[in-house]
Parts: structure tokens; sequence; C-alpha cells
């Protein structure tokens, strides 16, 4: 993460009290935090067109124009923050693009606050068929795909956003409780519960019954990519 380094509470002090130079040193250390949420929550169909790098460039500008609205709310986290800049940013890129056909991309789930795209079956489901399937195995991917979508349609919209947060975005507990505006023992149980669900929607498919292995969460409270 990049508030590990031990200067990164320096940094941000330096923020705080007007020093707008070290914006771009702090935003440097969550930079791929924040390209791992935009590659997953970025519309399949924006995917030729948008470059990853592009989008940061936006993000950064945005954040720039907008960092009164950090530094006048003492209790958000800075990646936190960001994250909402770059969702804010992403849900503008799909309704400039995408016209009305995003409405998809931009719906929101009763008590997220609407300050991202929200994860979508689609998304998950991609996401871990990716995971199974190589490059070359277009129509499995997309089958396994489609069968996971549907199923994974039918969990909680809450515990979808839960389950991409943690296990795909690779928030902590504690950022997915900030961001959800839940508590941290409520965002772990909600996150314990969906994961076992989404493991036994795989244990029902055929493509995934018998392969699934569990795979242990860091030390850091983070979670991983299902393999």
């Amino acid at each position: 993460m990049g508030n590990d380094s031990g200067d990164f509470d320096a940094l941000l002090a330096r923020l705080k009290e007007g020093d707008r130079e070290v914006l771009a040193e702090l935003f440097s250390r969550h930079r791929e935090r924040l390209a791992r949420g935009i590659r997953f929550r970025l519309d399949s169909r924006l995917q030729p067109r948008l470059d990853v790098e592009d989008i940061l460039q936006e993000v950064y500008l945005h954040a720039s124009q907008r960092i009164a609205s950090f530094l006048g709310d003492s209790e958000q986290s800075f990646f936190i923050w960001l994250r909402m800049v770059a969702g804010q940013t992403l849900i503008d890129l799909h309704r400039r693009h995408l016209g009305a056909q995003a409405r998809n991309a931009a719906r929101e789930v009763p008590g997220l606050g609407g300050r991202y795209p929200r994860a979508t079956s689609t998304s998950i489901a991609f996401q871990i068929a990716a995971d199974r399937t190589s490059p070359s195995q277009a129509a499995i991917r997309h089958e396994m795909s489609s069968q996971l979508e549907a199923a994974i349609e039918s969990m909680d919209p809450i515990d979808r956003e839960i389950l991409a947060l943690r296990h795909f975005e690779e928030l902590t507990n504690a950022e997915v409780a900030e961001e959800l505006n839940i508590g941290q023992k409520a965002a772990s149980i909600r996150y314990v519960r969906a994961l076992g669900r989404l493991k036994g929607i795989l244990m029902k498919l055929s493509d995934f019954g018998g392969g699934e292995r569990d795979r242990e969460e860091p030390a850091d409270g983070r979670g991983g990519g299902m393999r």
C-alpha cells in the first residue's frame, strides 16, 4: 500500500498545511491501486478505446482541482478521497463515450452513495473467468462468464460490492468500511458471508466444481484474486 512508507504522514501533513506540490508524490503512492480499480470497473466496451494511464492523468487533474474538498474533510482518508475522484471521473467517461448506454455503469446501490461505478455481476464474472482461462480460450471464457454472471446476479448488490472491493480491488477491511460507511465488524462479516456464497456458486457450476482452491487471506486483511 502507498501509505506504508514512513514519510507518507509527513507528506500528507505538508499537503494539509498548503504545500500543493506534494500532491503528485502522494498520488503516485496510490497510482497502482487506483489503476487496479479502474481496470476492474471500466466497461468492457471502453477497454479497447481508453488507456488506463490516460484515465489516471485525468483523475490527477481532477484531484488537483478539487483538493480543497479533501482538505476540508479531516475524517476522510486520502486514498478513499482519491478513489472517489477516480470514480466520478470514470462515471463521466462512461457517460461521455456510451451516452444512454452508460445507465448500467453508473447505477447506484442503496447505501453506497454512487461515488464509483458499482460492481456488476458482469465485471466479477469476467475477472474470475479471465483468471482461469488463457487468451486463446476466448469461447470457453465467454461461456464461463455467462454462467457466472447469471449466478452472481442473484447475490445481494452490497455483497457483490464488498467482494469487488476486498477480493478484486484489494482494499483493506477498514477501507471498505469507510467506503461503504459501515462498521468494520459489519464489513468483515458481510465479506466472509459473500465470499462463502461466491464459492458455493463456483462449486455448483460444472466448469468450476472441484477446481476451487482456497487461498489464505494476507495478514494485512486485504483480499486477493481467486485462483
